[in-house]
């Protein structure tokens, strides 16, 4: 095989090897159901509405956000900033239960169960009002590691309608997605520096044999 076709076929190669990784990485960053990343911003997708969600754990972790999982076990400050007015006329409420059925990050309302599953397993409630300022703080104090599972709930005013966002997250877990994020970017960086390099080369060579 030629130095030009094996060129070719490594940079192929590579090149749909990024785009695995690529789509892999998509895929699995902040998949955690109602609660995404859009733009560097937590965003809490409520039916068709939106919030801003923070979280805080200032004894442990002084003033740094996180979007969805706790590092430590300890006390945590949950904030829910609406970004859709409609939000403010609406009684919402804000629960946590724990995931006892270990459903994981792709768990939707319905694997929940009954009503009375979901307050069986609950372990802290915000009962649900109106927010006319448009937001909600929530503490809890998570005194165990595990799988937990938040729910957001409004009820429109008129059509007494309820919209739901249900977001798992772990507390006090190694979030090993981190590391392989980090991983997977490091592959695309030195791929896109091979390539590079590589075609540079190719080019090279190509004008000297001119």
């Amino acid at each position: 095989m030629s130095y030009k076709n094996l060129c070719s076929k490594s940079v192929s190669t590579l090149s749909l090897f990024l785009l695995m990784f690529s789509c892999f990485f998509a895929g699995q960053a902040w998949s955690h159901g109602g609660v995404s990343v859009d733009d560097d911003v937590c965003i809490a997708k409520i039916g068709p509405y939106k919030a801003h969600f923070t979280g805080y754990q200032p004894e442990a972790r002084a003033t740094q956000e996180f979007c969805e999982d706790i590092p430590v076990v300890g006390s945590a400050i949950f904030v829910l900033d609406f970004i859709s007015d409609d939000l403010r006329t609406m009684s919402t409420d804000f629960r946590v239960i724990k995931d006892v059925n270990e459903i994981g990050n792709k768990a939707v309302l319905e694997d929940l169960g009954s009503a009375q599953d979901i307050e069986n397993a609950t372990v802290f409630y915000k009962e649900g009002i109106i927010y006319p300022r448009g937001t909600i703080n929530a503490e809890y104090n998570f005194t165990q590691k595990g799988r937990y599972i938040g729910i957001i709930k409004s009820i429109h005013p008129d059509s007494g309608r309820e919209y739901t966002s249900v977001f798992p997250f772990q507390v006090g877990l190694m979030n090993y997605m981190r590391y392989v994020s980090v991983f997977l970017m490091i592959i695309v960086i030195s791929g896109a520096v091979f390539l590079f390099f590589l075609r540079k080369h190719k080019k090279a060579e190509e004008e000297s044999a001119a």
